[in-house]
């Protein structure tokens, strides 16, 4: 076969090849047309408000002015990246993000793992397993705003803590005002709203655990704690690791709305995060391109942290998201 005959069979094997690709795409958008049809406001949500407004952060390279647009803004390149890494505060506002960040994960990610497990192991007294999953599944439906009110009110002064505080012979004090309890009250807070909320998708998996593998580690002589720790704990592992990469990939956006309606300029040193502060510079002051600079090193760091999370995880359990 010559060099041309040889290019021609390709050519021929290749426009084959592409359009039987086209005629399965067709047979099957034409086959399953009922399920793309319901699929496209879906699809359509996230192009227009997911990735088309991608395009906006753009203006983390320029010199953002409302009157000439972001195409008309001059480009100032990592200019702002720049002002924010020798701004005074990025250390304090850095800290206190990842602070708050470790704290959450350490204390709040086991928290509804654990109340699974126990919950898991109520199982002649259903009365009362469903009464505790309803007084902690509530919270979670309480709105940030009265949340954080009920938050202000039992650490008042002459709150129902300090009242307990007082009743032990300590001094009452107003802990909002105090920078050292506000890390303390706010994942206190979170795992107190979230923890039978996130147990709902560890209940799921254990209910998905073979009950066979627990009667055979009763014949072998396994208690309930060796059966937890060696039937169940593994049963809802690829849950609890794909929850944690997830976990992992939010771990820089601590929640702005409690911390907004928290904190206030004396607790600023241990309260003040990335939001709060792109907030402050993006609206209070009108500084929309650095603001957009910040945001977008929050993002960056997020994604990062999400794919070294995920490829570590691959490689220790074979468990990823990918």
């Amino acid at each position: 076969m010559t060099v041309g005959e040889a290019a021609h069979a390709r050519s021929v094997y290749q426009t084959t090849k592409q359009n039987g690709f086209v005629h399965r795409l067709r047979r099957d958008l034409y086959k399953n047309r009922i399920i793309y049809f319901m699929a496209l406001p879906v699809v359509a949500y996230y192009i227009i408000f997911q990735y088309i407004p991608m395009y906006g952060a753009s203006i983390a390279f320029k010199d953002f002015s409302p009157m000439k647009g972001i195409w008309g803004s001059t480009w100032v390149g990592m200019q702002h990246f720049t002002d924010f890494f020798n701004d005074v505060y990025f250390g304090r506002i850095l800290t206190n993000t990842l602070l708050i960040s470790v704290y959450n994960i350490i204390f709040g990610f086991p928290a509804p793992i654990i109340l699974a497990l126990l919950l898991n192991e109520v199982r002649k007294n259903d009365v009362f397993k469903r009464f505790v999953q309803s007084v902690t599944y509530l919270p979670h439906f309480i709105s940030v705003l009265v949340l954080c009110g009920l938050i202000v009110d039992f650490t008042a002064r002459n709150g129902i803590i300090n009242d307990v505080l007082a009743f032990m012979g300590m001094e009452r004090i107003t802990m909002l005002l105090e920078p050292g309890l506000f890390r303390t009250i706010y994942v206190s807070s979170n795992i107190w709203q979230e923890v039978g909320w996130g147990s709902i998708i560890y209940l799921a998996a254990l209910a998905g655990i073979d009950q066979d593998l627990y009667e055979a580690a009763t014949i072998d002589g396994a208690g309930r704690f060796k059966q937890m720790q060696h039937v169940t704990l593994p049963g809802i592992m690829p849950t609890i690791i794909i929850l944690f990469i997830l976990r992992m990939g939010s771990m820089m956006n601590v929640g702005f709305d409690k911390i907004f309606l928290l904190y206030n300029p004396v607790t600023y040193e241990t309260s003040d995060v990335i939001s709060t502060y792109v907030y402050r510079k993006g609206i209070l002051e009108a500084n929309y391109s650095f603001s957009a600079a910040v945001g977008l090193f929050n993002s960056v760091i997020n994604f990062a942290l999400l794919v070294a999370t995920n490829k570590i995880s691959k490689k220790v359990n074979e468990t990823s998201l990918w």
